[in-house]
């Protein structure tokens, strides 16, 4: 949105996407908002109803229901090997209306464009400023849910990380750490607003295809960071398979599940046989989480451990933020897999 206006962050560095609590501004905002993107239910349930009651009349986009996304299918065995591996990603292209209903509409996240919000998500557009308020307070995949406006946070059970109760089978919401799906989604906010605010639509379709550039560049270097690491790698939860998809690399398997829920002893034990069998060389660790269980997996092996980051907790939010996340996620890659 550079050069028209600033779009609004609901979701603040370190919030989970799973559980959040919105503010009273937040729920003005979402109120006030003439687009709002998200990456859908998938990722952040609780936000359905906040968007049919306090958004009705903005357009609702939800980026992984979105035409040309690719979609990868959740992977809930701990050891991913065992089930073949299989990344079969697929494009969306059955819902070619953009989803306008108000519910389920994108995130986190993803890009680029002004508005770094993490999990990737909102992208420099989103939120033009015409009437003296943003438009599409950008819910990237990160929840922003609210309900009345009292003084009190809005919280749907968002439990810290909300991880529970989050269903295992079908697509897998961490769409934005796939480059492809970050231009896609790009090309596809600059369209919304441009509908939305038609005299500022050849701004839009500018910074889109600059925000487009931006992402071929970094893909481009981290491709060729990457080329030069080797060896095994465990997850501590199941949140990278679309940077992997994208980039070449591929997990033995995670600690917890996608949603980062507690995993089972027997889980742990799976992975513990699995990393030992394997001689994996790297565990990644996530800020958000227990390090306790990366130590407990790793013990007695002579495994690296580097913590990395999907959301880009430590990254400000801003026009670079997608960009930077890839690279970010990148560099933890090269540093865990270097010997």
């Amino acid at each position: 949105m550079a050069g028209v206006g600033e779009p609004d962050l609901l979701v603040p560095p370190g919030a989970s996407p799973h559980g959040h609590s919105l503010k009273p501004s937040d729920a003005r905002a979402l109120s006030s908002a003439d687009a709002v993107f998200w990456v859908g239910d998938a990722l952040s349930p609780w936000l359905e109803g906040s968007l049919e009651e306090l958004a009705s009349d903005a357009h609702v986009v939800s980026l992984l229901e979105a035409p040309g996304t690719l979609q990868l299918e959740f992977r809930n065995g701990a050891v991913f090997a065992a089930e073949g591996h299989d990344d079969h990603g697929h494009d969306d292209h059955s819902h070619d209306d953009h989803n306008h209903d108000g519910h389920d509409h994108a995130d986190h996240d993803e890009h680029a464009h002004d508005h770094g919000d993490h999990d990737a998500h909102g992208h420099d557009h989103s939120d033009h400023d015409h009437d003296g308020h943003d438009h599409d307070h950008e819910a990237h995949d990160h929840d922003d849910h609210g309900h009345d406006h009292s003084d009190h946070d809005h919280s749907h059970g968002g439990h810290d990380h909300g991880d529970h109760g989050h269903s295992h089978e079908g697509v897998d919401p961490h769409a934005w750490l796939a480059p492809q799906n970050g231009k896609q989604w790009l090309a596809l906010i600059a369209e919304e607003l441009s509908e939305i605010d038609p005299a500022n639509a050849e701004i839009y379709q500018s910074n889109a295809l600059a925000g487009q550039a931006e992402i071929d560049a970094v893909v481009e270097q981290v491709k060729a960071d990457l080329s030069q690491t080797q060896g095994e790698f465990v997850v501590f939860h199941d949140a990278y398979q679309y940077f992997e998809h994208s980039f070449g690399v591929s997990t033995l398997g995670a600690i917890s599940l996608a949603d980062a829920s507690d995993p089972s002893v027997a889980r742990i034990a799976e992975i513990r046989d699995a990393i030992a069998e394997a001689n994996v060389s790297c565990v990644f660790s996530e800020p958000q989480f227990n390090p306790g269980l990366v130590a407990t997996v790793a013990e007695g092996r002579d495994v690296k451990s580097v913590v990395i980051d999907p959301l880009g907790t430590e990254i400000a939010p801003g026009a670079s933020f997608y960009t930077d996340l890839l690279t970010d996620i990148g560099a933890d890659f090269v540093e865990c897999l270097s010997r």
